[in-house]
């Protein structure tokens, strides 16, 4: 069974989607102590799970990544191509100031750069605490009418390994949403799809070919997702989606 659990930021004002630095400290403490850390399409006979962190803002630079080192973890991070820069020298409290709705207006994401460049990326690639996913082009909601598929899913598949030369296996579909074509077109291109759901995966081929994702954000508890009765539940959603699919 793998567990993959999402995240997206650290000390943002956006509640629902973060966690405080102290705490992500203390839970990746915690998961290095309990499991072994999977990238897309590893085994282990270990206890293990996987670690999404999506967006790729440059909040995971700054505080997720010296915890991956620091306690030898590894992590997916989802990359929404229209918004990385090659580099910046702007300063690190300059790109963290922008609340979670101003890093979305305008051009706030030329002018704050607040999510990592590829240079950053390419430095996390090379430690091989990280690999990338694709959030597609725009982080768009998918399942619209008038959303370009191939340019918002193939397209970044191409931005991104042409920018870092290295080859992108995974998808993370941008708030969830999906139709039947999404889901056929990202499974044409990427081994592994990621959804929301909060269920765990009988294997890599997760269930009905989406491999599902807990939410990890807003934690009370560097503990909270491993009580007994949230794994119970994570078991149980499993069970019927399988069913289902």
């Amino acid at each position: 069974m793998i567990p993959v659990v999402m995240y997206h930021h650290i000390n943002s004002d956006d509640l629902p989607l973060s966690n405080s630095d102290t705490m992500m400290e203390e839970h990746l403490r915690l998961i290095a102590q309990r499991y072994t850390t999977l990238f897309p399409g590893e085994k282990s006979a270990a206890p293990s799970l996987c670690l999404t962190f999506d967006d790729a803002y440059f909040d995971f630079y700054y505080y997720v990544f010296p915890l991956l080192k620091k306690f030898n973890l590894k992590a997916l991070l989802a990359v929404p191509t229209f918004f990385i820069r090659e580099s910046t020298d702007l300063e690190a409290s300059l790109r963290l100031s922008l609340t979670h709705h101003q890093i979305y207006e305008g051009e706030n994401y030329k002018t704050f750069a607040p999510f990592c460049t590829y240079t950053e990326l390419r430095e996390m690639i090379q430690s091989g605490h990280v690999t990338v996913a694709s959030h597609s082009m725009h982080h768009r909601n998918l399942a619209e009418a008038g959303v370009d598929l191939k340019e918002e899913i193939f397209g970044s598949k191409i931005v991104l390994e042409e920018k870092l030369g290295y080859r992108v296996e995974s998808f993370v579909l941008p708030y969830g949403k999906y139709n039947d074509a999404v889901v056929a077109l990202a499974r044409e291109h990427y081994p592994y799809v990621f959804r929301i759901g909060n269920a765990i995966n009988p294997s890599w081929e997760g269930i009905g070919g989406l491999i599902y994702r807990i939410k990890g954000d807003g934690l009370k508890t560097p503990g909270t997702l491993f009580s007994p009765i949230k794994r119970l539940g994570f078991w149980f959603k499993m069970i019927v989606k399988w069913i289902k699919s």
